[in-house]
């Protein structure tokens, strides 16, 4: 069956009803390897289909290169392949000068209702989770690191200068601690990763508290995103999710690591299907075998593949706020100077470009699959630093500001005499 959306600019139309009025009447968290009911979404219209069939990107030993398990009801090996020969995203890299504006605006006009639909909580003022004493400031402001002009990476480097964060589902609950902060069950449904301890009230220092599903056991951020259903059903996968960090500017040498407490969110569930698919972060759309850039979910996706979709955050911060209003004004995507990617005078830190490589475990009739927030275009993220600072910074020196296509070691397949960021167990040596 044919699904219809009724949407206009950031207003959700009826068919959205059923699944808000489930959502903001607070729906209970359950596991990975539970499904729940949910109101399904009618009516709904989707798009191109699948002809062939390829499963997500197999794990492969990042040092040997050999093949190991991929995606089953088991978790597959921890090793992943160093990068994607497809990944271009970081080709451009490069920082601006200068010290941040306090006084800049941390809001668009009418931001605070950027997550706001019929039958849904609305968004209150802004307001986050603080710890005792914390702040959304830092002070002094943090400067960005100026970048060479005539700089010229050489044939050495990489292509990509990233590393790979890889995180397992976590747990699914109607929270959303940025947007929605110390209100229990008040978003749509997420599926989060990274630290075990995110729900509504997450702070910056409650984050490391509990375990993390992320390889890396200093990564202990908070990663959520919409949850996917196909019909009433939780889509779940086993297999570990690829979270990239890269450098979205041109002299990459000059990106920070993220500093501690920053959050923000990427996309909307409110955008258009323009604005999903103009995105200045790049979108490549929704996907399964040989099914690619679509900005509808298809119809149909060859048996045993899965629906992948990928998506990228901004990487300048203004230097000062933690947050903001509207959760995205503190960051900027990079601007084109002289054919290079800068960041603008206004966000003049330069910091890992996360981006977002997700897959579902669905195929075959994909009439019924639908996202909790909504249109097929409502894609949206969000990220919450809660790594241990020394480990993030390791792995941004040797990876992003070192050249290096890495994985979540930080060792880089096709440069192994390089050496490697963590060690075997993914930490720091002692």
């Amino acid at each position: 069956m044919k699904r219809r959306y009724t949407v206009a600019g950031s207003v959700a139309g009826a068919a959205l009803v059923g699944v808000l009025v489930a959502v903001s009447s607070g729906v209970p968290a359950f596991s990975a390897q539970n499904t729940s009911k949910h109101h399904p979404m009618t009516g709904m219209h989707h798009s191109a289909s699948a002809t062939t069939s390829a499963a997500p990107e197999s794990a492969e030993s990042a040092e040997s290169g050999e093949p190991t398990a991929g995606p089953t009801a088991t978790k597959p090996a921890d090793a992943t392949p160093p990068g994607d020969s497809d990944d271009d995203a970081s080709d451009t890299a490069g920082g601006a000068t200068g010290t941040a504006d306090p006084s800049a605006p941390t809001a668009t006009p009418d931001a605070t209702n950027d997550h706001n639909m019929p039958g849904m909580v609305a968004q209150p003022a802004y307001g986050p989770n603080l710890d005792p004493g914390e702040s959304d400031t830092v002070s002094p402001a943090v400067k960005g690191i100026t970048p060479e002009q005539s700089f010229n990476p050489g044939p050495d480097i990489s292509t990509h200068r990233e590393f790979q964060a890889n995180c397992y589902m976590s747990h699914h609950a109607a929270n959303d601690p940025i947007v929605f902060p110390g209100m229990t069950g008040a978003s749509h449904m997420h599926t989060f990763m990274g630290s075990s301890t995110t729900d509504a009230d997450t702070t910056t220092k409650s984050l490391p508290a509990g375990k993390t599903s992320c390889i890396t056991p200093g990564d202990k951020s908070g990663y959520w995103h919409p949850s996917i259903y196909n019909g009433d059903k939780l889509v779940t996968t086993e297999y570990k999710q690829t979270i990239y960090y890269k450098s979205g500017i041109s002299d990459y040498r000059t990106v920070r690591a993220f500093p501690s407490g920053l959050r923000f969110v990427v996309g909307s569930p409110t955008q258009t299907k323009d604005e999903f698919k103009n995105h200045p972060g790049t979108v490549e759309g929704w996907e399964c075998g040989n099914s690619a850039n679509n900005f509808e979910i298809p119809d149909h996706c060859a048996e045993g593949s899965y629906l992948n979709i990928r998506m990228q955050a901004p990487s300048c911060w203004d230097g000062v706020h933690l947050d903001s209003a509207d959760h995205k004004s503190h960051m900027a995507y990079p601007v084109a100077e002289n054919y290079r990617k800068v960041c603008p005078a206004s966000h003049p830190v330069a910091v890992p470009m996360v981006e977002f490589k997700m897959g579902f475990n669905v195929s075959g009739d994909m009439s019924n699959v639908r996202l909790s927030s909504g249109t097929d275009w409502s894609w949206h993220y969000d990220f919450f630093n809660g790594w241990d600072a020394p480990t993030l910074a390791a792995l941004v020196k040797h990876c992003i500001n070192g050249g290096l296509q890495c994985d979540p070691r930080g060792f880089d397949l096709y440069k192994p005499g390089r050496g490697a960021a963590l060690n075997e167990n993914y930490e720091l040596a002692s």
